[in-house]
C-alpha cells in the first residue's frame, strides 16, 4: 500500500518532467529551424533590409510550426517523428548544405582561410561531377547562354557541394537501415505516429501499398535532379526563368535541388524498411499459427 502511495505521489513529478522535456526538445528544434532559414541572411554581406525582414518572418513562422508539431502528443505532418535519426539526418544534410554554400558565397567578397578552403573543395567536386549528362552539368546548362563565367563557376561549385552532401546523407541512412537495423533498434515501431499521412484503412493491402510508395519515392528521387533543370530550361521561353545572380536565391535553389530528391529517396528506403518489418512479422505470425495447428490433436 505504501509503495502504491509513493508511486502515485511521484506521478505528477514524472509527468511534469515529461512535459518539460517535450517542450524543451520542441523549442530547440524550432530554434534550429529558424537558424537554418536565417543562415544566408546572417552570413552574406550586403543583404537588403526588406529581404531580412521577410526572412525573419518566415523563420519565426517555421519555428512556431515546428514547436507546435513536436510539442504535440499526436502527429500531424512530420513523418518518422519517433524513429530517430531519420529527420535529424535530413536536417543535418540541409543545414550543412546551406551553411557551406553561404560561407562560399561570403568568401567572394570577404575571403578568409575557411571560405577559400571550402571554395577550393567545391570547385574540385564541381569539376569532377560536371561530366556529360550528369546532374551538375544539367544545372550549369540551365543558365542562360550569355551567363557570366563567374556565375557559372559559382553554380558549378554550389551544385557539386550540394550533390555530395545529399549523397553522403543517403549513404549514411542506408548504413543505418542495412547495418544497424533502423528503426527496430529503437524499440517497437508505431506506424500511426511515424506515418501520419499514411492511411492503413484506405484500401488494399498495407504491405503492397508501402512497397509501391517506396518504389515511387525512390524512382522520383533519382529522376528529379535530372528532370528539374530540363523543365526549367524548357519553361524559360514561356515564363521568366529563375535568376541565380542573387546569392540567397542561388543558395536555396541548389539546396532544394539536391535536398528534395535525397529526402524522397530516404523516405522510400524508410518505407521499404517498414514494409520489410511488416512482412517479417506476418511470416513469423503465420509460422507460429501453423506450428500451433500442427500440435493440436486430431
Amino acid at each position: 500500500m505504501e509503495q502504491d502511495r509513493g508511486t502515485y505521489r511521484d506521478w505528477p513529478v514524472w509527468k511534469g518532467r515529461v512535459v518539460i522535456g517535450r517542450m524543451t526538445g520542441a523549442a530547440t528544434r524550432g530554434f534550429l529551424v529558424a537558424l537554418l532559414i536565417l543562415l544566408p541572411a546572417l552570413l552574406l554581406p550586403g543583404v537588403a533590409s526588406d529581404s531580412t525582414q521577410i526572412t525573419v518572418l518566415v523563420a519565426l513562422l517555421a519555428a512556431f510550426m515546428t514547436f507546435v508539431e513536436y510539442n504535440s502528443n499526436f502527429p500531424s505532418i512530420v513523418e518518422f517523428r519517433e524513429a530517430p535519426p531519420f529527420n535529424r539526418l535530413r536536417f543535418a544534410a540541409l543545414f550543412t548544405t546551406v551553411l557551406v554554400l553561404s560561407l562560399i558565397l561570403r568568401g567572394q567578397s570577404n575571403p578568409t582561410l575557411l571560405t577559400n578552403a571550402l571554395t577550393s573543395i567545391g570547385t574540385i567536386l564541381g569539376n569532377a561531377i560536371d561530366f556529360p549528362y550528369s546532374p551538375v552539368r544539367l544545372v550549369v546548362l540551365m543558365l542562360p547562354e550569355n551567363a557570366d563565367p563567374a556565375l557559372v563557376s559559382s553554380v558549378r561549385t554550389a551544385a557539386g557541394i550540394s550533390y555530395l552532401v545529399s549523397l553522403c546523407a543517403m549513404t549514411a541512412f542506408l548504413v543505418l537501415v542495412r547495418v544497424l537495423g533502423w528503426p527496430a533498434r529503437h524499440g517497437a515501431f508505431n506506424v500511426w505516429i511515424n506515418l501520419p499521412l499514411f492511411d492503413p484503412t484506405a484500401g488494399g493491402d498495407v504491405l503492397t501499398r508501402l512497397q509501391r510508395d517506396a518504389r515511387i519515392n525512390i524512382t522520383l528521387g533519382f529522376l528529379l535532379p535530372f528532370v528539374i533543370p530540363a523543365v526549367v530550361k524548357l519553361a524559360a521561353d514561356l515564363i521568366d526563368p529563375i535568376t541565380l545572380d542573387n546569392a540567397q536565391t542561388l543558395i536555396w535553389t541548389l539546396s532544394a535541388w539536391a535536398f528534395l530528391p535525397a529526402s524522397m529517396i530516404m523516405r522510400g528506403i524508410a518505407m521499404g524498411r517498414v514494409a520489410d518489418m511488416i512482412e517479417d512479422k506476418r511470416r513469423r505470425t503465420y509460422a507460429s499459427a501453423d506450428a500451433e495447428e500442427g500440435l493440436r490433436p486430431a
